[in-house]
C-alpha cells in the first residue's frame, strides 16, 4: 500500500496560488494513477485532477484553466499548482493513489482510489 503526505496547504488572497505537494512511499510509484480531491466542510469530498502513470490528466470542470497537477517519479512525489484561487476553493485538500496499476485510464472520481493521505487545509479568502 501506498503511504501519502501532503504538504503546501495555507491561508491566501482570492486570486493568489499554492501549489501543494504529495511525497508516496513505495516501490510502484511510477506504475499508479494518482489525483487530488477536495472536502469543504458540510459537503461530500469531491474529484479535483487526476494524472495517469503515463501522464494524461483529467481536472474537475470548476479548475480547469487554473488548477495543473503533474507527477515527478523520481522524486516519488505529485504536486498541484493552484492559479487564481476563489474563496470557493476552500477546502481540505487530499492526495490520493489509484486502486489500480499501470492502465492509462485517469482516475475520474474517489471510487479510483485505494490510498489517501491526511490532507491539507486550503483556505482562501474573499
Amino acid at each position: 500500500q501506498v503511504q501519502l503526505v501532503e504538504s503546501g496547504g495555507g491561508l491566501v488572497q482570492s486570486g493568489g496560488s499554492l501549489r501543494l505537494s504529495c511525497a508516496a512511499s513505495g516501490r510502484t510509484f511510477s506504475s499508479v494513477a494518482m489525483g487530488w480531491l477536495r472536502q469543504a466542510p458540510g459537503k461530500e469530498r469531491e474529484f479535483v485532477a487526476g494524472i495517469s502513470w503515463s501522464g494524461s490528466r483529467r481536472y474537475y470542470d470548476s479548475v480547469k484553466g487554473r488548477f495543473t497537477i503533474s507527477r515527478d517519479n523520481a522524486r516519488n512525489t505529485v504536486y498541484l499548482q493552484m492559479n487564481s484561487l476563489k474563496p470557493e476553493d476552500t477546502a481540505v485538500y487530499y492526495c490520493a493513489a489509484a486502486n489500480y496499476i499501470r492502465s492509462d485510464y485517469v482516475p475520474a472520481s474517489a471510487a479510483d482510489f485505494g490510498s489517501w493521505g491526511q490532507g491539507t487545509q486550503v483556505t482562501v479568502s474573499s
